[in-house]
């Protein structure tokens, strides 16, 4: 099943996977380059993305809970998923197959 941006959990699945990708990029690539090589530029530009990234992420969270009337622990749970490495993606996974089994 592939992602449709027509609804707000296609959406928010989009967003949390690039979400997660500038995550990986601002620890695994901005942070080294800023304090391994001295170039603080990285963490500057990939942060300034990220951070609208995550905004992003918050307001499709609340619209998705909202749509399919999630519960509060749900919720949660997501916003968590957003803080940790790869926690996105291991949302989207959860919820992919939840997507699957619902049309099977």
């Amino acid at each position: 099943m592939s992602l449709s941006l027509k609804t707000p959990l296609g959406r928010f699945r989009f967003i949390g996977i690039l979400e997660g990708i500038s995550f990986l990029v601002l620890l695994g690539i901005a942070m080294p380059l800023k304090y391994w090589a001295g170039w603080p530029l990285a963490v500057k530009y990939v942060g300034w993305a990220h951070g609208v990234l995550f905004i992003a992420y918050l307001i499709a969270l609340f619209a998705v809970a909202f749509d399919r009337r999630w519960s509060f622990i749900r919720v949660v749970v997501a916003f968590i998923a957003s803080l940790v490495p790869f926690g996105t993606f291991w949302l989207e996974s959860r919820l992919k197959k939840e997507a699957e089994q619902s049309v099977s």
